[in-house]
Formats: C-alpha cells, structure tokens, sequence
C-alpha cells in the first residue's frame, strides 16, 4: 500500500514539474516573439537650424511621416518639438527609411535613416531666411516688448474699529471660602467679567487686544481668550482677585475681497523667436510693443495669435503656460 501511494505522488511531483517547465518554456517563447514583432516607435525632435544653439527652437506642427510607407499614419510635432512616429510590424532594427518632414514655414526635409531605437534630432530651414527685403520697403522694427496679465489676489480694507470698556466688580481681600470663584492660588475671593464685539456682516476683527486701564491691574488674567484670533466676533472673560478694575477691548475692523493686481514681465528674445510664461492664475494676457517707434497693445487670446508673429502656447502640468512666438516675414527685433 505504502510503494503505491509513494508511486501516485512520484507521477503527480512528475506531472507538476513537466507542467511548470512547460510554462517557462511556453513564457520565453512568448517574450521572445514579442520582442521580435512587437511596433517600433522612433522617437525625436524637431528644431530650427541655426549655428547659435540658443536660436534652435522648437518646432510645433511638423508633419513627419515615412515616404517608405512603413509608418502607422503621420505624426505631429508638438509645442516641444516632439515627435512620435509608429511604423508597421514588419519593419525591422536596422531597415533602412526615409523620413519625411513638412512645415509651412519650413523647407521640405527629406532623412534618409536606419530603423532603431535612437533620439532622431531633425533640424529645419526656415523660408523666411531665403526670402530678401521687397525693393524699397523696410521692415518693421519690434522691440521694448513686455508682458502684461492680471492675477487675483486677496485684499483686506480698513473700515474702522471696534473698542469696549467693562468692569469686574470684586472685592478684595476676602478669604475664599467655599466659593466657586478663587484667585490663581486659591486664597482670595475673585470676581469675572466678559464683553464681546460683532464686526458686522462680512467684516472681521484683527489685531485684537484687551487692556486692564483702572484698578490693581497686577490681580487681574484672561479668563477665557475668544479674540486673539480675531474674525467677524471676538469676546473675552477677565479674573479678579481684588477690588473692581476696568478693561478696554479694541480691534480693528478689516473688510476681506478679491481684486485684481496688474503684473508685468518681459519675454526672453533669440534670433527671431521671442520666449515667456506666464504664471497659471494669469488673466487678460497681452503683448506690449513699440513698432516703428509707436507703443501698441497687442490682446493675447485663447489662440494666442499676433499679427506680427505666430505663437505657440502650451499648458503645464502645474497650469503655467509656456508661450513661443516666431516673427512673421516683414517684421524684425532690434
């Protein structure tokens, strides 16, 4: 009975590990076919071509696609210049490709690459370069530029104050016995007082005192503190372990709102392209600028356009906005 069973457990110890070498074979097949059929992504930028690497800026709105038809559609550069373009399953590591890139405002640029895993850098001629001044005409000059937007900000008003006087009347020098009102150190009879203040509707209080003006001060202590704090109602209780005394309470009385500040910034310039951001609460964004020596204001819409220069806006993760403008042909910084 004992070599029988100790047989069944053998054959099923046998068919589990045939099972699991099964699985691990069947896991690196797998892993291995994906790797070897698995979408190939290149990945890259798109930049200005210029000898100044401070003038290289990124270029949004770039087509790239594959002439060789062994890419997934087309892809678009994005406001950083990025592109991600997907090929076809059967193309392979090391297969040559030809690149294509198109932009309005940019020479046709045609790549001729292998298919791999780098960082693809492509860099553009902009058209505007090869185009000369029109006879007798000058361009307009640009400069003295400065950003202007609003932000919200909290803002408190002073409307007045609020002041009251009261008393605690007491007696001093008087055992405590059996009463339920003591001095500190159990010893004396005490007396309590309190006064409050209400601000008014929408206001508060703020820098909230309490004062003892007549009587033995030295025997006197907050009994309850409701007005350090401050807001719309304060009130205080004052102890007295010897004769009557006299207490001001004072505050002064704010009123809170929202309003709007005016900022002001000024944009980074390289070559023809201008750089600025703008903080996320930034409202009304405009462009100030001297053109031709006249002083113009220049409203910067949702779609970010400038009759001078094509701009390109992009919404961070924290909602501060990236702006890129490139001048038009016609216009120039000076």
């Amino acid at each position: 009975m004992v070599t029988i069973r100790n047989r069944k457990v053998a054959i099923w110890v046998a068919a589990i590990l045939g099972f699991g070498a099964f699985l691990v074979a069947a896991t690196v097949i797998s892993v291995r076919l994906y790797r070897r059929y698995r979408p190939i992504t290149l990945r890259g930028a798109v930049t200005k071509q210029n000898s100044d690497a401070r003038d290289q800026s990124p270029i949004a709105d770039v087509v790239a696609s594959a002439a060789d038809e062994l890419a997934v559609g087309n892809s678009k550069s994005d406001f950083s210049g990025s592109f991600s373009l997907r090929l076809r399953p059967e193309a392979k590591p090391g297969q040559h490709i030809t690149l294509t890139f198109r932009h309005p405002g940019f020479r046709p640029l045609d790549l001729s690459e292998t298919v791999s895993d780098k960082l693809y850098v492509v860099r553009m001629v902009p058209l505007h370069d090869e185009v000369g001044a029109e006879p007798n005409k000058v361009e307009v000059t640009v400069e003295n530029i400065s950003v202007r937007y609003s932000t919200e900000t909290a803002t408190t008003e002073s409307i007045g104050s609020g002041v009251k006087t009261f008393q605690v009347v007491n007696m001093g020098n008087v055992p405590c016995d059996k009463h339920s009102l003591c001095s500190p150190d159990g010893k004396w009879k005490a007396g309590i007082g309190s006064a409050s203040l209400d601000a008014g509707e929408g206001n508060v209080f703020r820098n909230a005192r309490v004062a003892c003006i007549a009587g033995p001060c030295p025997f006197t202590k907050v009994n309850s503190d409701g007005f350090s704090h401050g807001g719309r109602s304060i009130k205080v209780s004052m102890l007295d372990w010897s004769d009557t005394t006299t207490f001001l309470l004072q505050a002064e009385v704010f009123r809170p709102g929202v309003g709007d500040v005016v900022r002001e910034s000024y944009p980074v310039i390289f070559g023809r392209a201008m750089n600025f951001t703008l903080p996320a609460a930034a409202k009304g964004p405009s462009v100030e600028a001297e053109m031709n020596g006249s002083r113009i204001v220049f409203a910067l819409g949702p779609t970010s356009i400038l009759s001078w220069a094509d701009c390109h806006a992009r919404v961070q993760n924290d909602q501060t906005k990236n702006y890129r403008c490139e001048l038009k042909a016609g216009y120039r910084f000076r």
